[in-house]
């Protein structure tokens, strides 16, 4: 396949914008009436998903076989959904449709095998996957809502616990299906390490105009019971015992998996005595939003490995540190650490750029890059999406 030609033709056809993927799944859902079921009745937030993730693929082609995580994790991902090999099939053909018409008279034999060529490696990859794991995993699994505790104004904790076991790495991820939005699946990420009672927090941001979180917010209760997909993600997970000092670097709810994270260090210590010196700065808008400040500060005077900073951007009569947690961030010790970074997009792109100008090497600043694209690019990449954006 020539990987130049996807990517120019795939250029091209994102100049539409919105029609592109709103052609693509007019083409699906009319061609193959079948699928329509397994997905949800708003379509905005999947017509984002499908333009980021395609994108993605088709701007690594030529190295997919290198890019197999991410098209393993898809290809597992769908499984919630009921996805089928055959339904691949359908996929395949609506793209091929959908860049036809955009593309008219570029759309040729040769690139048309190109598009083929690229497409079969990449449902080939999923397939086997997905079926690999239908081996070992189920397809969801189902947790009980255990607590719904609101936290400040617009931000709930809410702890759930699966029915059977459920095994995840402090930092990873997993995608929730509430009863009050079927189909409409949003990723969150754990709060804590794994705990012998099996259960887990998740803090829930609540979005204006979201199509997920308000319901989480207002209308999920104790007793629901919500769907949990595989948990996904490793760049922001640690090796055990890994002894090298961390640097956290927090907006918002990306405090999450950095909590989980730091739960882990502090099992290590209390079996131990030993962990790496970690310093976490949680970054927020207002004073009002730093939601873990009591528990937070207990620990930086309890813990003589721990060193814990607040960072307030738009308050100007704040008396702490002010100011964006990046350049916060990059005025720190950098030296023989790892800098473990979560967010929203924009501020995690804005941090990884002032992280590489300090004297940062970027193999020590971890960031989960399914969740953001480059640096330069500053937005997220919708094929999967945190706690805050675009609920």
């Amino acid at each position: 396949m020539d990987a130049n030609a996807l990517q120019r033709s795939w250029d091209r056809v994102t100049e539409h914008g919105e029609q592109v993927p709103l052609y693509f799944y007019s083409h699906l859902f009319v061609s193959y009436p079948e699928v329509r079921s397994m997905f949800p009745l708003s379509m905005s937030h999947q017509r984002d998903k499908f333009v980021g993730a395609l994108g993605r693929i088709v701007s690594h082609a030529d190295q997919i076989e290198n890019d197999a995580a991410f098209l393993q994790h898809l290809g597992r991902d769908h499984r919630k959904y009921a996805v089928l090999a055959e339904h691949y099939d359908a996929v395949g053909a609506s793209l091929c449709a959908t860049l036809k018409h955009f593309l008219g008279s570029e759309w040729d034999e040769e690139l048309a095998g190109h598009w083929t060529a690229a497409y079969q490696v990449i449902a080939r990859m999923m397939v086997e996957a997905a079926e690999t794991s239908s081996e070992s995993t189920p397809d969801w699994w189902d947790a009980d809502v255990v607590a719904v505790e609101r936290r400040t104004m617009d931000l709930t904790l809410l702890t759930i616990r699966p029915r059977r076991e459920f095994q995840f790495l402090p930092g990873q991820s997993v995608s929730m299906e509430i009863p009050q939005r079927p189909r409409a699946w949003r990723y969150f990420s754990p709060a804590n390490a794994p705990r012998r009672d099996g259960s887990i927090d998740l803090h829930v941001q609540q979005i204006d105009g979201g199509q997920v979180s308000p319901a989480v917010v207002r209308s999920l209760k104790v007793g629901d019971v919500v769907k949990l997909g595989a948990p996904v993600g490793e760049r922001l997970t640690r090796r055990t015992d890994d002894v090298r000092d961390v640097l956290m670097v927090a907006g918002g709810t990306g405090l999450a998996p950095l909590l989980a994270v730091l739960e882990q260090i502090d099992n290590e210590w209390a079996r131990s005595r030993t962990a790496p010196r970690v310093h976490l700065l949680h970054g927020v808008r207002m004073p009002w939003h730093l939601y873990d400040r009591p528990q937070l500060r207990e620990m930086a005077q309890k813990r003589p490995w721990f060193e814990y900073t607040e960072v307030v951007s738009d308050d100007a009569s704040y008396p702490g540190t002010r100011g964006k947690v990046g350049m916060v961030a990059a005025r720190q010790d950098l030296y023989g650490r790892t800098a473990m970074v979560c967010g929203g997009p924009q501020m995690v792109a804005h941090t990884l750029e002032r992280l590489a100008g300090a004297g940062m090497d970027p193999e020590h600043i971890k960031y989960e890059h399914f969740y953001y694209a480059p640096v330069d690019e500053h937005r997220a990449d919708p094929a999967l999406t945190r706690s805050g954006d675009n609920q």
